[in-house]
């Protein structure tokens, strides 16, 4: 079993902003969870009761093995497996740029969360403008992947987020955005690299997607 230390928040700034939203022993179902360390890490900080929710082979085998409880599934089928307003919070952390279904699975989050935090990179970060005005498609240490072999098939800005919460009747609670592990709050969306966004529903009834 993988052991996380204080090391992990250097290491992954990213755990640690999500982390200083969640309140101690809270239910939390991570989508595309990967092998489980952001649900071990908040096992061992806020002893909350995680799910994940993985469709890799390999990476529900790390889940095992780092005690996390895992579902195989694929995020684009929905939740339907989960009821209303089953978990405190729901995560998607830097997944929803790889999402088909993104309006989608925001409203299912929704549904099954009373609370969702999303991370992203910014695709509006002036590093990525300036490549597309170069002709090129971004690549860097916050989108890696070069344009003929990316998951990523749903770039977005801070403001694209923003608009999609709106359509999705989301309450925007807290944004952070971040350059690596710094706080960024002057011209966020031009200078910032990863966003976080913790929201709720507007109406406190949730309503399915599955129809």
């Amino acid at each position: 079993m993988v052991t996380l230390t204080s090391s992990t928040a250097a290491q992954r700034p990213d755990f640690a902003a999500i982390a200083n939203w969640i309140k101690p022993n809270s239910k939390i179902l991570d989508l595309g969870c990967g092998d489980g360390a952001l649900l071990k890490y908040l096992q061992q900080k806020h002893r909350i009761f995680g799910f994940g929710v993985e469709i890799d082979d390999a990476n529900v085998l790390g889940c095992l093995r780092n005690g996390i409880n895992v579902i195989q599934s694929d995020l684009e089928s929905g939740l339907s497996g989960f009821a209303d307003n089953s978990f405190d919070y729901v995560i998607l952390s830097q997944t929803l740029q790889a999402m088909k279904h993104t309006e989608r699975i925001i409203r299912e989050m929704l549904r099954v969360g009373r609370e969702g935090i999303v991370s992203f990179p910014n695709f509006g970060h002036w590093k990525n403008r300036l490549q597309v005005i170069q002709g090129h498609m971004p690549v860097s240490d916050a989108l890696p992947y070069h344009w003929y072999d990316t998951p990523n098939i749903h770039l977005c800005t801070l403001g694209d987020f923003e608009n999609l919460c709106k359509q999705c009747d989301a309450k925007i609670l807290e944004r952070r955005v971040m350059k690596q592990d710094r706080p960024i709050r002057f011209l966020p969306n031009l200078r910032g690299k990863l966003a976080f966004y913790r929201f709720e529903r507007q109406n406190k009834s949730p309503k399915s997607t599955q129809d």
